[in-house]
């Protein structure tokens, strides 16, 4: 269902569908789907956009069945989110893959450290 309300408040308010996007953190693509009811709009996001636009929530949230359900979903990454837990179907090879890279990162990480440490100790000697 396309959300009338907040499209007419959104130009009336002069901001561009971008504007609103930004200040949301997603995509002016994903922001153009939730004005046309593709994907749902969360109440966190509901309340953020009127208070961009100064206004209270109740003169631009329209609710639908497909946002009511939606509201604990972000298409944006695929992940069910809410009471600060999110979920994702992510492949044990990439966490793996992702593991190991911070185990490099993090040895790497040490061993500069102790490079700077050195040179801290070897130009206290020349102080």
């Amino acid at each position: 269902m396309v959300k009338e309300k907040l499209i007419k408040v959104r130009k009336e308010k002069k901001f561009s569908q971008h504007d609103v996007a930004e200040h949301l953190n997603i995509s002016q693509s994903q922001y153009q789907r939730k004005e046309k009811g593709e994907i749902g709009i969360t109440n966190t996001e509901w309340d953020r956009i009127a208070k961009l636009f100064e206004i209270d929530v109740e003169e631009i949230k329209e609710n639908s069945e497909a946002t009511n359900v939606m509201n604990n979903f972000d298409n944006s990454s695929g992940n069910y989110v809410g009471n600060n837990n999110t979920y994702c179907n992510v492949p044990e090879f990439l966490l793996e893959s992702q593991k190991d890279y911070i185990d490099l990162l993090k040895s790497e990480n040490q061993r500069l450290k102790e490079e700077n440490q050195k040179l801290k100790d070897e130009l206290k000697k020349y102080q």
